[in-house]
């Protein structure tokens, strides 16, 4: 298998071309019912597979929660393993939300089930959890940068418990985020467009002029939609990062199949209205 070009750079070449929107793929049983669907792996098998056919050629980025899928065992996964790969063959960037994080050869093992080529979950990037120390994700930063992968690490997230951790400040008076951002800047220290290692920092957070996310990586946002934040409200937000902005949104678009013109149009509509507010 060939070497991938950085992710970084596919990401910024799939939103100039598709649009700037990460479509999040969560079969919450709430939504298998909106769909008139059961809460079985039938029911996952077929709203994964039309948002799929749906959006997979039109969306830049999508963004799979790989626990609605593991809750239904094997067969679950392999509903997993077949959209990240339907997905990625249609020219779409797959963002496996796994949120993993561990030490040593634990952390090995989870960065080999996402992020090496021959895995049937190999993913273009896997967001993990930084605290254990940031250093222990090490083997996850080596893997990515060694297969053109990237990682989202969670920073500023959107749910009121992190700031707990998140915004505790450190011995040497910065927080724990900010500590969390300075090691990312330090690893896409010049690369270009992009850098491949990225940062969750929630839309629905106001203003975060004290944080500095100009990390030279993309910043995944979720919160758009059902959690309350606009597209108009990333300038304010993330300020003059706003153009690597990577925006989320799940049940905004989701809630509207699964009538899949209505899935698409919705998607556009979000896309659009994210390009206007980025000035891009």
């Amino acid at each position: 298998m060939s070497p991938l070009e950085p992710f970084g750079a596919r990401l910024r070449l799939a939103m100039d071309s598709r649009g700037p929107l990460c479509v999040g793929i969560d079969p919450h049983d709430s939504l298998l019912s909106a769909w008139g669907l059961h809460d079985d792996v039938r029911g996952l098998e077929r709203f994964t597979r039309t948002v799929v056919d749906a959006l997979a050629d039109r969306v830049a980025v999508f963004k799979p929660q790989s626990a609605f899928f593991e809750r239904f065992g094997s067969r679950g996964v392999a509903v997993l393993e077949r959209a990240v790969a339907d997905l990625r063959d249609a020219g779409a960037l797959v963002v496996l939300d796994a949120k993993r994080g561990d030490i040593g050869s634990t952390m090995t093992a989870y960065a080999e089930t996402f992020l090496r080529k021959d895995s049937p979950l190999f993913a273009d990037a896997l967001t993990v959890s930084p605290y254990l120390g940031y250093g222990s994700l090490k083997p996850a930063v080596d893997l990515a940068r060694d297969n053109g992968c990237g990682l989202f690490v969670l920073a500023l997230t959107s749910n009121p418990e992190g700031a707990e951790v998140q915004r505790a400040v450190r011995e040497d008076g910065r927080t724990v985020a900010a500590t969390m951002l300075a090691h990312l800047a330090a690893e896409n220290a010049g690369e270009a467009p992009l850098g491949s290692f990225g940062a969750v920092v929630g839309a629905t957070l106001g203003d975060l002029s004290s944080y500095d996310l100009d990390i030279n990586g993309p910043l995944l946002a979720p919160g758009i939609g059902a959690q309350g934040a606009t597209p108009a409200d990333l300038p304010a937000v993330f300020g003059a990062a706003v153009r690597n902005v990577v925006p989320s949104v799940s049940r905004g678009v989701l809630r509207h199949g699964p009538d899949a013109a209505a899935l698409r149009a919705a998607a556009e509509r979000y896309a659009d209205e994210v390009r206007a507010a980025a000035g891009a």
